[in-house]
């Protein structure tokens, strides 16, 4: 890597700063890849291909991808950040995909056959792939990866301290054995029956690494998202922190289809207008988290394309249990919900790029109840409701926001002004803390220091399991849940720190831990309707909206080569300029 070679530096500015004219200098792209591998079904057995023979990496075309924030670590194993997961998706492959725009749908990556039966999943390998770094890959390197995320026993682990959330629900409670005693095959015994694993292994966060880089590391692991080497379609090249850039170049050996353009750079333009403006300029080629005026902008321009998607997300305000205590009453809850004018949020402040949320489900999901409508707005109730709790005299608590548009929340603190001023209306003081990165932002509410807090859930996955375990079990031991009382302590063992609510009804937790173990599909999905109902009458949150997924792309973007997706992605490695 060259984060130290300060040509390439120089180089990189000059090409973020002139794209459009280098777009428009260099004519059309290479030919890019012509294969890719054949699709597997759903948890099923793709039969496997040769995969694509890669593409000519576009000669000197440079892609800007122009985004609202800028972590500075590139290691998907220490991050739960969608933005981290658009440069590390780019860089890394993982055993199996989701293929493009089909919004979940499993295909081949990594390995080329697969099949989950009983608690064996078994995995036939793709040969002939290497790493950047020039090793060959094979089952070793999925072993080691999967031991430096979840094996506190081994000599290269991550640590409890440094590795993401993800460590545990995505690999580390699920597997009890990896067989990679043979390069191409990969043997993984389960701790038990676990419907979504397949999709786990097509989440960012299982990317896999390389075995010969994670020892090179020793003991300094934590540095190893400053110079990412993966399989993919781009080499990670200069990581500039003080600009907040990041350039990748392309693989010419990549094993599937494209790339098809030479370089990538990820820009940060934290100003939305501004953001938004540098696509419909032609300084940047793709945008994404567009805020309502933007995505209007962008919809009008002349020179880029609004492109939609019906999204797989959800937008919530959590109320947080464990550490306000109000919250812990069901008709407080009930109360809030029924006072936030969430219909007004979804038509007015997003501009009718969302629906209004019932449940933690989106629609198109499995278990997906559709008895459920939104909690109609009704402040006389939602007063009625306090007075009955004991709290007709009101209180007054923090609600924390980000301050950058997502795809869930395209106007963050609008959004928190709305739900101010609709609960100043039922006696509710509501004090707005308002933060200006995402990721400390993370960090704060994963420590549960907050009253109340808006986030959201892009699928990792597309299977329910993704929202209803993964957002509101707090995946302690259900003898850790006290008898009458439905919340923990974020201090408690093995606590779910995505469970920013610290929510924890045993019988909801009941219902979600037998459907991951159901492989029928028409089971799972009654157990989650259940679930649904359930979270729907304790309303842990207030559920406020389900979001189209929006990018903005500029002219110069060969039309239908880059395809939106509601999970997985950005598939940067097909996108051709003209």
């Amino acid at each position: 890597m060259s984060s130290g070679d300060s040509l390439d530096r120089r180089s990189f500015l000059t090409a973020a700063g002139s794209a459009a004219a280098a777009a428009t200098l260099a004519g059309c792209s290479g030919d890019g890849g012509d294969g890719g591998g054949t699709e597997g079904e759903d948890g099923g057995d793709g039969t496997g291909s040769d995969g694509g023979d890669g593409g000519d990496g576009g000669s000197d075309q440079t892609l800007v991808y122009a985004r609202g924030d800028h972590p500075e670590n590139y290691d998907p194993q220490q991050s739960t950040s969608g933005e981290v997961a658009k440069v590390t998706n780019q860089v890394f492959d993982t055993l199996i995909q989701f293929a493009p725009g089909s919004g979940g749908q499993l295909e081949d990556a990594l390995a080329t056959d697969y099949t989950l039966e009983g608690s064996t999943a078994t995995l036939t390998l793709r040969q002939g792939v290497t790493f950047h770094n020039g090793e060959e890959f094979t089952a070793s390197d999925f072993k080691a990866t999967w031991q430096r995320f979840t094996q506190s026993d081994y000599e290269y682990y991550l640590g409890d301290d440094t590795r993401s959330g993800y460590g545990p629900f995505t690999l580390g409670d699920w597997i009890e054995s990896v067989d990679a005693s043979q390069d191409y095959e990969l043997t993984i015994e389960l701790t038990q029956q676990y419907a979504p694993f397949l999709r786990n292994l097509a989440m960012f966060a299982s990317a896999v690494l390389s075995k010969a880089q994670i020892e090179a590391m020793g003991d300094n692991q934590a540095d190893l998202g400053n110079e990412p080497a993966g399989t993919g379609a781009f080499q990670f090249d200069t990581l500039d922190n003080p600009n907040e850039r990041i350039r990748l170049t392309a693989n010419n050996d990549y094993w599937g289809d494209g790339p098809n353009v030479g370089t990538v750079i990820f820009k940060t333009i934290t100003e939305n207008s501004t953001r938004v403006q540098d696509v419909i300029n032609g300084a940047s080629h793709i945008t994404d988290n567009l805020d309502s005026s933007g995505f209007q902008r962008a919809e009008e321009s002349e020179t880029a394309t609004l492109l939609r998607k019906d999204g797989i997300n959800h937008g919530y305000m959590a109320m947080n249990m464990a550490r306000f205590e109000p919250f812990r009453d069901q008709q407080v809850r009930q109360a809030i919900a029924h006072a936030v004018n969430t219909e007004a949020i979804v038509n007015q402040i997003y501009q009718g790029f969302a629906t209004q949320a019932s449940q933690p489900l989106p629609p198109d999901v499995l278990g997906h109840n559709d008895d459920l409508d939104p909690y109609p707005t009704d402040k006389e109730q939602a007063q009625s409701m306090l007075e009955e709790a004991g709290y007709g005299d009101g209180f007054e608590f923090e609600l924390a926001t980000f301050s950058n548009p997502r795809g869930y929340n395209p106007s963050p603190v609008n959004t928190a002004n709305q739900v101010k001023s609709d609960l100043e209306e039922i006696g509710l003081t509501v004090n707005i803390n308002q933060f200006s990165n995402f990721g400390p932002y993370l960090d704060y509410t994963s420590a549960g220091k907050h009253d109340a807090c808006f986030l959201g859930w892009y699928t990792d996955n597309a299977d329910p399991d993704n929202f209803l375990y993964v957002l509101l079990d707090p995946q302690v031991e259900m003898d850790a849940v006290p008898d009458g009382q439905d919340w923990v302590s974020f201090d408690a063992d093995g606590y779910n720190t995505l469970n920013v609510s610290g929510w924890a009804n045993t019988d909801y937790m009941e219902l979600v831990r037998e459907a991951q173990k159901t492989y029928a599909e028409g089971d799972r999905k009654t157990m989650y309707e259940e679930a649904s109902q359930i979270a729907y009458d304790e309303s842990p949150w207030v559920f406020l909206d389900y979001a189209e997924t929006l990018r903005a792309v500029n002219e110069a973007v060969a039309e239908d080569t880059y395809t939106i997706s509601s999970v997985g992605g950005p598939y940067l490695n097909t996108v051709e300029l003209q």
